[in-house]
């Protein structure tokens, strides 16, 4: 498939993936549109997809892919081959594999959808763009500003794409935020803050091992949220720590914890405009990681004339609340988050490439915020303020 231009324009996470397999599979695609051609042959163009990484994660994934009228899944892929087995009879996807070599020289497909742990995606992404896939990437999609460069690089020369996650600029929620940052009613923006946390998963170790940590498995979210709504940072300030020093692994028993469970991010946008996220596994929440019942807001935009908050998580949008001079009371917009989901990411890359469309979503931009994690951490070791390089096109939403 050939390459199209761009626009310029856990808590833990199997309780939350098993809770969620339910909703996932009910997922509907109705507000997608589908050309007027495939619509009367009823057989839209369809991206063939292979993934890798068939544990908790793919619960909610491959349901959301296998409702896509985009979406061919041709192979599934773990190293624990009996689970890639189990998902390929579940899903009636035709060819399994125990490792990404076979699967790459196996059945042909388009997309390689990878949802393997943090430490392996980034070698994972580069063994599949050199067979020429496309990718979509659970968070991160490297390692390194200059390893996910190199990537998009070499995705350029070979004509294909790379995308990552998370999606959570996709959501009406965020629209709407983007809205009324952009129609002027909160004055100067001064300051923002937004946080995510919960008590740390027991189902595996790479969450706290090298490549873990919780920035790239939780602040990623907010800080995506965040640069998307008050554009790139220019620089970051930062301290980190390690609260529980071991945890209690299911099938390891005790580890030791070496990367930060702790974080405090403060992120320099320009202009004036600050913002600071807090993120971290040792947060105790009284009701645990369930998305619809949160109902404060974990992100909070203020200015000179107003003041905005985001109702639940940026990954499960409740509502927006908006309390300006003009209208000092808190009033709530945007309480339908319509198909906006968490794993529809893939989905939607599969679609734009069947359809030669663009998400809104871009690998610039989370590698901007791969970039924070990495200065983040730097801040930490040398208590010093630590300026970015990288940008991406902004405006997310005009």
């Amino acid at each position: 498939m050939g390459e199209f231009r761009v626009k310029s324009t856990e808590i833990n996470r199997r309780v939350f993936v098993e809770k969620s397999l339910g909703m996932a599979t009910a997922v509907t695609l109705s507000s997608w549109t589908v050309p007027a051609q495939a619509a009367q042959n009823d057989k839209p163009k369809r991206t063939r997809v292979g993934v890798i990484g068939c544990g908790s994660v793919s619960h909610v994934y491959l349901p959301h892919l296998s409702a896509s009228p985009y979406v061919e899944l041709v192979s599934a892929c773990d190293i624990k081959p009996e689970r890639a087995e189990r998902q390929a009879a579940r899903f009636k996807i035709p060819h399994h594999y125990p490792n990404i070599e076979d699967m790459l020289a196996g059945a042909a497909f388009d997309l390689l959808v990878n949802l393997t742990d943090m430490q392996e995606h980034e070698h994972l992404n580069r063994q599949a763009l050199h067979a020429g896939k496309h990718i979509w990437s659970e968070k991160p999609l490297a390692n390194s500003l200059k390893a996910g460069q190199e990537l998009l690089e070499h995705a350029k020369r070979r004509g294909v794409r790379v995308w990552g996650a998370p999606t959570v600029v996709n959501s009406p929620q965020f629209a709407c935020m983007a809205r009324i940052l952009a129609g002027g009613s909160l004055g100067r923006v001064a300051a923002a803050h937004a946080d995510y946390g919960h008590t740390g998963p027991d189902w595996s170790s790479f969450f706290y091992e090298k490549g873990g940590g919780s920035m790239p498995d939780l602040g990623v979210y907010n800080l995506t949220t965040l640069t998307g709504l008050l554009g790139p940072a220019k620089s970051v300030v930062a301290l980190t720590s390690i609260v529980t020093p071991t945890r209690a692994i299911r099938d390891k028993g005790r580890i030791r914890v070496t990367e930060e469970d702790n974080a405090m991010v403060l992120l320099d946008h320009g202009r004036g405009t600050l913002s600071h996220v807090q993120c971290g596994f040792n947060f105790f929440n009284p009701h645990g990681h369930e998305g619809s019942k949160e109902k404060r807001h974990t992100v909070a935009i203020v200015g000179t004339t107003g003041v905005l908050g985001l109702v639940g998580y940026d990954w499960e949008p409740l509502g927006v609340d908006v309390a300006t001079a003009a209208a000092p009371d808190f009033q709530r917009q945007a309480t339908d988050k319509g198909d906006y989901v968490w794993q529809q990411g893939a989905s939607l890359v599969a679609q734009c490439l069947a359809m030669g469309k663009e998400p809104l979503f871009t690998a610039e931009h989370a590698l901007h915020v791969v970039e924070i994690i990495c200065a983040a951490r730097q801040s930490q070791e040398t208590g010093q303020r630590i300026d970015l390089k990288s940008s991406f096109n902004w405006p997310v939403v005009s």
